[in-house]
């Protein structure tokens, strides 16, 4: 199970990331289940982390623009096993997206300091 808390209205969770030669270390990101990908993270971040460039990729946001934001690959933690993915670079907010969420129940209990649990069905 994957735990995290309601911070300023906003469901997070903790995502540990697994770099070559470096410790394990934990990113927080809001869940977005209107972003269908895996992750987001801002340029600044995924330069920091050193993640390699995959492909660009045509998106459409929330406010219905249509942008091409380059596509990077990390490896994280995923329910205790390491798992592949998607991180697409933005000026956003860290995001979790629904392909994360696919074959789990999401529990959130909508307080500020409320728990949100993911469970693998």
């Amino acid at each position: 199970m994957i735990s995290g808390i309601i911070k300023n209205g906003r469901a997070t969770v903790n995502i540990i990331f697994r770099l070559p030669n470096q410790p394990d270390f934990s990113i927080e990101f809001v869940i977005d289940t209107g972003f269908t990908d895996f992750l987001s993270l801002p340029p600044a971040a995924v330069i920091v982390l050193g993640l390699p460039f995959v492909y660009d990729m045509y998106v459409n946001l929330a406010n219905n623009s249509n942008v091409i934001l380059p596509v990077h690959q990390a490896t994280i933690i995923w329910n205790g096993e390491e798992r592949e993915v998607n991180v697409l670079a933005t000026e956003r907010l860290p995001l979790l997206g629904t392909a994360l969420l696919d074959e789990h129940e999401l529990v959130i209990q909508f307080t500020e300091g409320g728990l949100v649990t993911l469970e693998k069905l």
